[in-house]
């Protein structure tokens, strides 16, 4: 055990500076070096530690596991009808004015949705955060030019700063642009975080559908610490409620 502990330590630290490298630095990324090293010194120490204080490590991870191996199930189902009016596409990393491998990822689906079914509407929301040079929604709204997605067929939200802002900006957008308040849309976000926009989304009174798509190996203990957090965050603040659906 303090073999793995020490391996899954330095495999962290090693992931947290290759994400830095090639990333923007946030919170996951903190999360991630912060975990690695707190393993690392566990495994460097395990022979000291008291009994119950290696139970409870060991439950911690099995429990942290299980957590990020739930959300990306969750998210690798997807539900939308292809009888959607819109769907709306969470914004995620822009480095300077380029979007990320994950955004990419989630605007492919969403173009792919797009050729199948053409008559959708497609929204694109995000601000300008740190480390981006323009509004998120900007950025995606270009790639979606350049994959053949139409003007006309995109709205662009450049403001919201959270997954909340996000689908409650994205709504008044869309009653503005259809006319009417009983539309159906689907959300179209990364697999990991399928299961916090859609309870967002309840706790707002939306019932929308959504569309998961994959991450890029090596962000995947990056989003999947920071989403936990996130979670964590929006039951505290009331602003997540959990539905059986």
């Amino acid at each position: 055990m303090k073999k793995l502990m020490i391996l899954c330590g330095a495999l962290l630290l090693a992931n947290g500076a290759l994400i830095t490298l090639i990333s923007n630095l946030n919170f996951g990324t903190l999360l991630v070096f912060g975990l690695g090293a707190v393993l690392l010194l566990f495994g460097l120490f395990w022979k000291h530690l008291w009994k119950w204080l290696r139970v409870v490590v060991l439950c911690g991870c099995a429990l942290l596991v299980l957590l990020t191996g739930a959300l990306s199930l969750y998210g690798s189902f997807d539900n939308a009808t292809g009888t959607e009016d819109a769907l709306i596409v969470l914004g995620c990393g822009v480095r300077g004015d380029r979007v990320s491998v994950g955004l990419a990822r989630r605007l492919d689906k969403a173009a792919a949705y797009y050729k199948e079914h053409p008559d959708v509407l497609i929204v694109v929301t995000g601000g300008q955060g740190a480390q981006e040079t323009i509004p998120e929604a900007d950025a995606m709204a270009r790639y979606l030019l350049a994959g053949g997605v139409p003007k006309e067929k995109i709205i662009k939200e450049p403001t919201a700063s959270s997954t909340l802002e996000n689908l409650r900006f994205s709504d008044a957008l869309l009653q503005k642009k259809l006319k009417r308040d009983d539309y159906t849309a689907a959300i179209v976000t990364s697999r990991f975080h399928v299961f916090r926009a859609e309870h967002v989304a309840y706790a707002l009174g939306f019932s929308f559908t959504h569309l998961g798509a994959g991450s890029i190996w090596y962000t995947v203990p990056m989003n999947n610490l920071r989403e936990l957090c996130a979670i964590a965050n929006e039951l505290l603040r009331g602003t997540l409620r959990l539905q059986v659906v």
